[in-house]
């Protein structure tokens, strides 16, 4: 299967404890973007709690793993996360720009790669 995606490589210093304080903001974002908003609150806050538990203690969160057009993917083994789609006509620039706009404004030093021809089973 055919996998597109954008990922956020984080760099020197920066780590997962650094993504903390824009990680609603990265969530929020998404799933507005993926029509997957939940329409009650507390959802929503248990999708941040569940994740900001990980952040703060420097761990690999969860991410956001759930069927939609984008999937937000925290992957084992590398200081990074990444934006993920099966389908090439989904356009992820908006929420790249977004979230770089939020990790420079949060000073959490990273690399953007597109991988836009890996093959996942």
């Amino acid at each position: 299967m055919k996998v597109f995606s954008t990922h956020f490589v984080l760099k020197g210093k920066s780590d997962y404890r650094d993504i903390a304080p824009v990680f609603r903001d990265v969530l929020k974002a998404l799933l507005e973007e993926i029509g997957q908003m939940p329409e009650e609150e507390e959802i929503f806050q248990m999708y941040v709690d569940m994740n900001m538990v990980d952040l703060e203690r420097n761990r690999k969160p969860e991410g956001y793993n759930r069927k939609g057009k984008m999937r937000l993917i925290f992957p084992m083994g590398r200081k990074e996360f990444y934006l993920k789609t099966y389908n090439k006509a989904t356009d992820m620039s908006k929420m790249t720009d977004l979230i770089s706009n939020l990790l420079t404004s949060s000073g959490v030093k990273y690399e953007v790669l597109h991988n836009d021809r890996a093959d996942f089973d």
